[in-house]
């Protein structure tokens, strides 16, 4: 439970009606919540850790209608941009204490600056939407390999990218 005032599942309930009738983005978001909340549980994190990962998981994409219609653009960028006002909007009356819900912003602006990782929760969202955008873009082996390379640091995320994409090798 995040709070005595909305729990993942409150959040989860914003996050969807926040999305419309956007299938595309709300599976997207589902999908990342359930990689975030698996690596966090694999990874132990201690319970404030994993209510910050989850809710960042369910977030971290809000930015993107604001982009689209600010910039006519969905690029990482402006994603992060846009990302935390539409994010501390939807959390206002979540009774959130102010470092985790800081927290939550930090990630959901950086959540494309890979260069920036710090913290478990930040490596766990990272590993979290790239399992997802691998399947969703369709990503080649070598496209693998490098993200494998350059990002995983984790061990659930790592067992979960060889199972999931690079079982053989």
């Amino acid at each position: 439970m995040l709070s005595e005032y909305m729990n993942i599942d409150d959040i989860m309930d914003a996050a969807i009606a926040y999305n419309g009738k956007d299938a595309r983005r709300i599976n997207h978001l589902i999908k990342v919540w359930a990689f975030a909340r698996c690596i966090g549980r694999g990874e132990h994190c201690d319970s404030s850790t994993q209510a910050i990962v989850e809710a960042a998981a369910l977030l971290h994409d809000i930015g993107i209608h604001e982009a689209e219609r600010k910039y006519a653009s969905s690029a990482g960028a402006w994603q992060e941009i846009e990302g935390p006002p539409a994010a501390r909007a939807l959390l206002r009356d979540a009774g959130l204490d102010s470092a985790m819900l800081e927290r939550i912003l930090f990630l959901i602006g950086h959540h494309h600056s890979y260069q920036a990782i710090c913290g478990l929760d930040f490596q766990i969202l990272v590993e979290a939407d790239f399992l997802v955008n691998i399947f969703e873009d369709n990503m080649d082996n070598a496209a693998i390999q490098s993200i494998r390379a350059k990002i995983f640091k984790t061990k659930t995320g790592l067992k979960l990218l060889e199972q999931l994409y690079l079982s053989g090798e």
